[in-house]
């Protein structure tokens, strides 16, 4: 299996914390080079580890907002 890289070029806040210390953040995140996307998901405390989630464009994150907001 390729090594995925990311950067996380931006932190836009965290969502939630568990009790293990795990934070549902949502992200500004380049991978593997790529143009960053908005990125939910959950890290463990140093961003060592982390688990699946969602990444979406600018047109997709404003599609939601009005979606939220109906």
């Amino acid at each position: 299996m390729a090594d995925i890289k990311y950067d996380i070029v931006e932190e836009l806040g965290v969502l939630s914390e568990n009790a293990k210390g795990w934070r549902k953040e949502i992200n500004l995140i380049s991978w593997n080079g790529a143009a960053p996307k908005y990125d939910i998901r959950e890290w463990a405390p140093e961003h060592e580890k982390m688990g699946k989630g969602v990444t979406m464009t600018k047109e997709e994150v404003e599609n939601l907002i009005k979606i939220l907001n109906r």
